[in-house]
């Protein structure tokens, strides 16, 4: 039976002030399910990245497993789907029906083999490339986040796959899928990595307490730090004072008929003892305040939102979208009335992003129908395409109008370590990039919030801080996204279901 040991294992990347691990120890069985759990940016690519050995670390990772990474590096799209499966399995063509018996099991139909894998969508090709990772059965397979850009059938399609498999670390923040898919949890925190048997739900549970616990300790350490810093204002003070009688003996010696050697003497030692005591209330001070950043407070989102007096914000009428002159989807029509949340519904590439895009102005995409919305409104439109986000945070504020302190301070509630704020938006995680994106919606002044795919590479607190938001604020907003209990949380409508032309 193969294990991955891993014995004090620390690493952090160049220019970090401190490791994103430090001395970790941990066990795997290859038989385990793995569910890697944690907040962006706290390092479960990077995790995956060393055990692939794409990083330098120190410490020792001891095992007789090899490991295969999804999502693949794919060269060139360009090629046929075919072609680019059989060279990232090791096959020739005399052995492509192992990859069919996997696509058979993700329900992809071979028709996707002759087609250029770029011409794949996002759906077609997650399930391609797992097809390809699970034909070699002897490998353990590191699984990043498959559910990004999957709709909510295929999700489905995917967990009941990875179901019948075994020997997998899948990192992923879709509560309903992982739940489903997983035996052991790998919960990364803010100062601790911690090893539970079980699904999401029981991780959940346990994490749950713990956080209610670390907030009461919190309080207690901050009352602690509160009586010790008095203290250590005292013991200034003594010390100062104890100074000053010293020189004021010294100096008024001539005056007065007193053992100069005793009152020096005796200042002295008032000055040492309370130099002393400050040193150890210091001390005590730094020790409990590093204790303090072992707390992981999640803390309650805002959002500037501004009600709309209009009842009706969006009307759409009989709505056909097109791309590259083909038109995409049945006609749809919906009304928005102020204080709803509506949510389009449907598989990958039946138009929903185009859709969304066609209501946000761009006419060329509207096949026909008509969209009317209210003109005085002010939207915060949250799009896919964060990815190329670059530059320095200061000028994507200064780029959109926000005060930095705000968007800082957004960033922060988001779980945003403060040592991130400085780095290039280029070199972040898709998490954070996300939750820029996110944080910069936050803080725009809106009536109306339009969001596709908001939670997208978000980690499963930041998603509970959007929907505890949400239903705290009752915002008015139409989303696109495939989280199926956040879905079912937050509408306040039927889903807007969107059919394709040629359906029935």
């Amino acid at each position: 039976m193969g294990t991955i040991k891993i014995t004090n294992l620390s690493f952090r990347y160049a220019g970090m002030p401190s490791n994103i691990f430090d001395q970790f120890n941990l066990n795997i069985d290859e038989s385990w399910k793995l569910g890697l759990i944690g907040r962006n940016g706290r390092g479960k690519t990077t995790f995956l990245k060393i055990l692939l050995g794409k990083l330098d670390y120190l410490g020792d990772i001891n095992t007789n497993i090899h490991f295969e990474y999804f999502p693949q590096t794919i060269d060139d799209p360009s090629q046929a789907t075919q072609t680019i499966l059989l060279t990232l399995a090791g096959l020739d063509e005399s052995e492509l029906w192992k990859i069919q018996v996997e696509m058979d099991k993700l329900q992809l139909n071979d028709q996707v083999l002759g087609r250029p894998f770029q011409t794949l969508s996002p759906g077609e090709r997650t399930k391609a490339l797992l097809a390809v990772m699970f034909v070699d059965n002897r490998a353990f397979q590191l699984i990043d986040e498959p559910t990004n850009h999957l709709d909510i059938e295929g999700r489905k399609v995917v967990a009941e796959y990875l179901k019948h498999k075994q020997g997998f670390i899948v990192v992923s923040h879709d509560r309903y899928f992982i739940d489903q898919v997983i035996d052991h949890v790998l919960s990364i925190d803010r100062t601790k990595i911690q090893l539970f048997a079980g699904n999401f739900e029981t991780w959940s549970d346990q994490y749950e307490r713990e956080n209610q616990s670390q907030l009461a300790k919190k309080k207690h350490l901050q009352k602690e730090i509160g009586r010790l810093k008095s203290s250590a204002q005292e013991a200034k003070q003594w010390a100062g004072s104890a100074e000053n009688k010293k020189k004021k003996s010294i100096k008024d010696d001539h005056h007065a008929n007193v053992d100069k050697g005793f009152v020096g003497h005796k200042a002295a030692k008032v000055m040492k003892r309370s130099k002393n005591t400050l040193k150890r209330t210091e001390k005590d001070i730094e020790q409990k305040q590093s204790l303090l950043k072992n707390v992981d407070e999640v803390v309650s989102l805002s959002m500037n939102y501004e009600r709309p007096h209009q009842d009706y914000l969006l009307r759409v009428e009989n709505l056909q979208v097109e791309q590259n002159g083909r038109v995409l989807n049945q006609p749809l029509s919906f009304d928005l009335k102020h204080d709803q949340r509506r949510v389009l519904f449907g598989p990958n590439g039946i138009g929903k992003t185009t859709m969304i895009k066609a209501i946000m102005g761009d006419k060329q995409l509207v096949a026909s129908g008509s969209i009317a919305m209210a003109p005085t409104i002010h939207v915060s439109y949250l799009t896919q395409n964060f990815e190329v986000l670059q530059g320095s945070i200061q000028a994507y504020a200064d780029r959109f109008g926000i005060a930095l302190n705000n968007l800082l301070n957004m960033l922060r509630k988001l779980g945003f370590e403060r040592s991130a704020f400085t780095e290039n938006l280029a070199d972040l995680s898709m998490g954070q990039k996300r939750k820029v994106s996110l944080a910069r919606s936050l803080c725009e002044k809106a009536n109306l919030y339009i969001w596709d795919e908001p939670l997208n590479y978000l980690d499963v607190i930041t998603r509970q801080q959007i929907q505890s938001m949400i239903l705290k604020f009752q915002p008015t907003m139409l989303i696109i996204d495939h989280d199926k209990d956040f879905i079912d949380e937050v509408k306040t409508a039927p889903l807007l279901r969107i059919e394709r032309l040629s359906e029935k």
